[in-house]
């Protein structure tokens, strides 16, 4: 039987990815000049203040108030109207050491046996529904966002965006579970005052229906069809959003890990990314069971594929790994024999995933906002300046979990051609 399936994603500019933007901008600091960092940061923000905790350990020292009022900058919180805006906001460090007792069950003699940061259990996902193996519905999500921040820096088209803004789509699928139409698109974003209630709201819908959308739409040659006049449009469905960002909801690290994620599909194990080093399994293990489930699904094992992996605190070896494959399997194998493949190809120890995919780079300011999964891996350089005015030049590769790096490999374990 047919059904329905929603998911969100939220801008740059909402209150809960600011904080995440900076968390994780501190870990790229800490990273490039200390690349053996430990670092758990949190960020709040609110009406014309941020406070940053924490703990952390190394070697670096950096001027943490101007890391974060350079991201909120760059995100756009630059108007005095905004009551929130990078050169005049407060900010607040109560960063402190990390606890002797969780590093020693992190550092060990032997760097291989490296300890989980924490236990825990972590999921990545992966399915056949687009081309860069993500859910059509957050895929949506996150590109009718990232249009509207492209529109709202030209600022040719539509010129009285500000930076928060939320979107939602709803998809309808057939009894094959393939999407066959969008059912409702909710936006609302953040503007400037310009009119009545109701000519601001007019004008909203109309400029998103009729220049956002067909944007959004030409970059989805694939799912073109998808787009019809008989969609639900709720484009600023409380008339007015004038008020926004952390001046009218305050934002905290961590808060949007579905967002981050799947869009509800697949599952999450509840921890957090933004803010945490690598050491952290929250963070790393997630990387790590994306990458598996995306190449297991390159390599044509399955359709759709859930990995879960487990461990325990200062411990190296997981305590479990699963693999579902939801009915969707093309090899002869239970999901349970999958599984031990999957033990046999991928090791999962922390400081293997961290060598593995190069996560002690400072490579996850770039994650922060519209999605750790999913996005397109490649190599830049990236700049950094230290307290002393000391410049250093890193080059590094972005969301290396997706490369498809593994497909030879699992065809070959699985007797696929």
């Amino acid at each position: 039987m047919p059904y329905l399936f929603t998911s969100e994603s939220v801008s740059e500019g909402h209150p809960d990815k600011i904080a995440d933007q900076i968390s994780d901008a501190l870990i790229d600091n800490f990273l490039a000049f200390d690349p053996e960092s430990k670092v758990a940061c949190e960020t709040l923000v609110t009406t014309g203040q941020v406070v940053l905790a924490g703990e952390v350990k190394s070697r670096a020292y950096l001027d943490v108030q101007e890391i974060a009022r350079d991201v909120i900058r760059k995100i756009g919180y630059i108007k005095s109207e905004y009551m929130f805006e990078a050169n005049s906001c407060g900010i607040l460090s109560a960063i402190h050491e990390q606890s002797s007792d969780i590093n020693q069950g992190v550092d060990k003699k032997k760097r291989e046996d490296q300890g989980a940061g924490d236990q825990g259990m972590m999921f990545g996902y992966a399915t056949s529904e687009t081309e860069d193996f993500m859910p059509l519905a957050l895929d949506l999500a996150h590109k009718i966002l990232i249009e509207l921040a492209a529109m709202r820096r030209e600022n040719k088209e539509i010129k009285y965006l500000r930076p928060d803004a939320k979107s939602q789509v709803t998809l309808e699928y057939d009894d094959n579970n393939k999407p066959i139409r969008i059912d409702t698109i909710v936006v609302s974003t953040q503007h400037d005052d310009f009119g009545t209630e109701e000519k601001m709201q007019e004008k909203i819908k109309k400029d998103i229906v009729n220049i956002l959308i067909p944007r959004v739409k030409a970059k989805y040659k694939k799912y073109a069809h998808l787009f019809n006049g008989k969609i639900k449009y709720h484009i600023n469905p409380t008339g007015k959003f004038v008020i926004g960002g952390p001046h009218g909801d305050t934002g905290v690290t961590g808060r949007k890990i579905i967002v981050d994620t799947y869009g509800g599909k697949g599952a999450h194990g509840g921890g957090a990314f933004s803010g945490k080093d690598p050491s952290k399994v929250d963070r790393s293990a997630a990387y790590a069971t994306r990458h598996i489930a995306k190449n297991l699904v390159a390599a044509g094992v399955a359709d759709e594929i859930l990995v879960q992996v487990s461990y325990a605190i200062g411990v190296a070896q997981p305590t479990s790994i699963n693999v579902k494959t939801f009915g969707t399997a093309k090899v002869d194998l239970s999901d349970g024999e999958i599984s031990r493949k999957v033990e046999e190809l991928f090791d999962m120890r922390p400081y293997f995933i961290e060598k593995r995919l190069k996560l002690r780079n400072p490579i996850y300011s770039e994650t922060a906002a519209y999605g750790h999964m999913g996005r397109k891996p490649e190599t830049i350089t990236k700049e950094f300046t230290s307290p002393e005015g000391k410049v250093k030049k890193v080059k590094v590769e972005l969301f290396t979990w997706e490369k498809l790096d593994m497909v030879k490999e699992v065809k070959k374990a699985f007797g696929l051609k």
